[in-house]
């Protein structure tokens, strides 16, 4: 059933309180009203509208007032003001003091029924957004985590680093550190001090796209410098002003195009592909790399002006075998996270000899392997407690557990397997056994209802 809207009226007026009320009535609205400004503030806090329209001209306290009071006391509703004054000043006056909109007398209903109608359908959008960006930050690392002396020091220099709001950053570090979490943490830090709010935070792969192409995109370009430029185009640069733009994987960048961007951090300007302008922009840059850039230059891979210019304000992210005391803090983290996104609610830890397992291995791949496996093991596992029977081989290096294997452990043949392949086939089997009911398959399989659906769907199984 739809929920019923609110509107609260209040204007000195019988005959437009009248008029209204029948019309907003009609509309579906649920309306309360009132003539008289006294006491009509505890009425709002009670009746809860989604709406309140007040008329400005009203014996004390005035529309403005109440207006005021509403904000103060963070009343959650919206403000339409009535006015019979329609000029800017004072419509200027009462949005700044919070209102939503306003409308001056004389006014067709059907013109107050959109107006409310916007009102609540924007505030519904901005609910709808906090929601959604709650719900990802939940699911997206922009906390870092870990209590080793290596992390410590690299967050008090981010602190720094953020409080100075740098125009240039340099990160260092092998692949799957966390170089993207760490700038996002400093993006963070300096548009949450700045009260900048939501400030943009662009992120563009060098690696990932031909130099032309890439040169397009953060540079934009102008209609008819070349056959596709159907018409102007922003570069990311310019998309980011006001925050961060990310460039990862920097070392992988042509060298004419480093060029460029080392005219871009020296004079802060932009030139569109065919523009004929320079444009400022206040946008952070932060360059991410798994390169040594310092051999890079040697080998005359990357410009030595270029890296001396970016390298001013460095961060260096050690791999995660050298700060093992992390690894814990980590899984637990990604734990609470994967078990959340696949409602997995029986998984609760880690043994202890799990977490003697974890801090035993090598981790080539780093913090983004340990996340890796951590979903892996909440998808595929029906376990209260993660135990070391819990962790493939290529983890432990098929060493590193010498306890008891569970009964009836599969053998891992010499040759090796192909392990995509070996779920594959074991599902296709659950599947025909089962005659495709999967709740039966995932019996058969000892795995949850959704962690069968995510695989079927993963293999493309669905029509099987």
């Amino acid at each position: 059933m739809k929920e019923m809207r609110k509107v609260f009226l209040l204007d000195d007026d019988d005959l437009i309180i009248s008029m209204l009320s029948r019309a907003l009535q009609k509309a579906g609205f649920e309306v309360q009203t009132e003539t008289e400004s006294g006491g009509a503030l505890q009425k709002i806090r009670s009746f809860s509208p989604d709406v309140v329209m007040l008329d400005i001209k009203m014996p004390k306290p005035d529309g403005m007032d109440i207006l005021r009071e509403i904000q103060d006391l963070r009343i959650d509703t919206q403000v339409v003001m009535l006015t019979s004054d329609d000029t800017a000043e004072t419509a200027v006056k009462a949005m700044k003091l919070g209102a939503a909109d306003y409308l001056t007398k004389p006014f067709h209903t059907d013109e107050v029924k959109i107006v409310i109608n916007n009102v609540i359908e924007k505030e519904r959008l901005k609910q709808e957004v906090r929601f959604l960006r709650k719900a990802y930050s939940d699911f997206v690392e922009k906390d870092i985590i870990g209590s080793s002396g290596a992390i410590e020091s690299l967050l008090e220099k981010v602190d720094r680093i953020a409080k100075a709001r740098v125009n240039n950053i340099l990160i260092t570090g092998e692949s799957g550190t966390g170089k993207e979490v760490v700038a996002r943490h400093i993006h963070n830090l300096m548009f949450e001090q700045s009260g900048s709010g939501h400030a943009p935070f662009i992120s563009v792969n060098c690696a990932a796209m031909p130099e032309s192409l890439l040169e397009s995109e953060l540079f934009g370009y102008i209609k008819g410098s070349f056959t596709d430029a159907k018409s102007d185009k922003k570069g990311l640069f310019e998309l980011a002003s006001g925050g961060s733009i990310l460039l990862d994987e920097i070392g992988e960048m042509k060298m004419d195009l480093q060029s460029k961007l080392l005219r871009v951090l020296e004079d802060r300007t932009i030139r569109r592909i065919g523009g004929k302008s320079e444009m400022p922009i206040d946008a952070t840059v932060i360059a991410t790399t798994n390169k040594n850039l310092s051999d890079a230059v040697s080998n005359g891979e990357f410009r030595k002006d270029l890296f001396f210019r970016l390298s001013t304000f460095y961060l260096h992210i050690v791999p995660l075998r050298e700060r093992r005391e992390d690894i814990a803090p980590l899984a637990d983290h990604f734990l609470k996270i994967f078990t959340t996104k696949y409602n997995n609610r029986c998984i609760k830890g880690f043994t202890p000899e799990a977490g003697r397992v974890l801090r035993s291995a090598s981790w080539p791949g780093n913090v983004r392997e340990l996340k890796n496996l951590i979903e892996r093991i909440v998808v595929l596992e029906n376990t209260e407690m993660i135990g070391p029977e819990h962790i493939p081989g290529w983890i432990t290096g098929g060493t590193m557990y010498n306890g008891p294997k569970p009964s009836n452990g599969f053998q891992l043949p010499d040759s090796g397997i192909d392990l995509e392949n070996l779920e594959k086939n074991l599902i296709q089997q659950a599947l025909k056994k089962a005659e495709n009911n999967k709740a039966l398959a995932a019996k058969l399989l000892n795995i949850s209802y959704d962690s069968l659906r995510y695989q079927v769907k993963k293999f493309g199984l669905e029509g099987g």
